[in-house]
């Protein structure tokens, strides 16, 4: 995968070990109202690609909140090459670079600063008054839309005050074994390394159906960012990473209360439309020509997220 140094891309053949030894410069700042980026309505823009889980979340919690029409956002292409993630508005669900007009991502990150060193990742955050990126790390985006924004909405809070440590222990606890976990198996460089990804991926599922045996979602009873940081990874863990990953111990369908748990995130209003699993599909099986080199894409599974899942009250009730 291609990165950013010294703000000129450069694709994976072209990098040098010191290239890849160099530290992301990275953007970390937060919307909130005493901050050089307060909460405004239309100031904002969102960068993703529907095949990315990490900017799944955030997309998640811009939908939740009614957040459609108060920041903006475009699609790139879920196909990642060598000139990394790209424009393609002629292909289904993807848009222009409606702000710049550039051909890729990258070009958007170096218009932020020409002399960025880095991945070109998504989501990324832009603000258009000052025409630079606010933040482009996933889930500092999804507690800054969830906190600056959170009056927007009546019926969620995704991030209360109260229990911000708690579902902050939640995310961190997911984050290695699970939403990292399925690549460190894909991408694993020994049989060992693989094996040992897969085990903790699968002790940690484990652990988590249990709990949600005795609660609707991973912090109680209410939805939180840590669902929605949890949930792009369930939603492809059998059309892509069962398969395609080789984390084939157990599909989510054969976990009952992770598959009703995901169910019922589904089918909350506004969250069906944010899963495509064409660009999902298309992304993995594509892109990773390591992985995959055919490229071919498999027709299947047939997953129906819209059957009742029964999880308005905790299971054990």
């Amino acid at each position: 995968m291609g990165r950013l140094i010294d703000g000129h891309w450069k694709t994976s053949d072209e990098l040098t070990e010191n290239d890849q030894d160099r530290s992301d410069d990275g953007v970390r700042e937060r919307i909130s109202p005493d901050s050089q980026y307060p909460p405004e309505s239309g100031r904002y823009h969102l960068y993703i690609a529907r095949a990315c889980p990490w900017a799944h979340g955030a997309v998640l919690v811009r939908n939740l909140l009614g957040l459609e029409d108060v920041i903006s956002m475009d699609v790139v292409d879920p196909y990642r090459g060598e000139g990394g993630w790209q424009f393609t508005p002629d292909k289904p669900g993807c848009t222009p670079d409606s702000i710049h007009g550039s051909d890729y991502l990258h070009e958007v990150y170096t218009a932020a600063d020409p002399e960025y060193t880095g991945g070109v990742t998504t989501p990324v955050l832009w603000d258009r008054e000052t025409e630079t990126i606010v933040n482009n790390e996933s889930i500092e985006i999804m507690e800054t839309l969830a906190t600056g924004f959170a009056d927007r909405s009546d019926e969620y809070d995704l991030y209360p005050a109260g229990k911000r440590d708690q579902i902050d222990a939640v995310v961190e606890q997911i984050y290695e074994p699970i939403l990292q976990g399925a690549y460190t198996a894909g991408f694993a460089d020994s049989q060992d390394s693989y094996e040992q990804a897969v085990e903790t991926m699968f002790d940690a599922l484990d652990y988590w159906e249990e709990i949600l045996d005795d609660q609707r979602f991973l912090v109680g009873e209410s939805l939180t960012i840590a669902d929605l940081r949890l949930f792009p990874a369930l939603v492809r863990f059998d059309p892509v990473y069962y398969i395609h990953f080789k984390c084939n111990v157990r599909r989510l369908v054969d976990y009952p209360n992770l598959w009703g748990y995901t169910r019922d995130i589904y089918q909350h209003e506004g969250i069906s439309e944010t899963v495509t699993l064409d660009h999902i599909k298309k992304h993995y099986y594509r892109s990773h020509t390591d992985i995959n080199p055919t490229g071919f894409v498999p027709v299947g599974p047939n997953i129906d997220f819209t059957i009742p899942h029964g999880r308005k009250r905790t299971v054990s009730e």
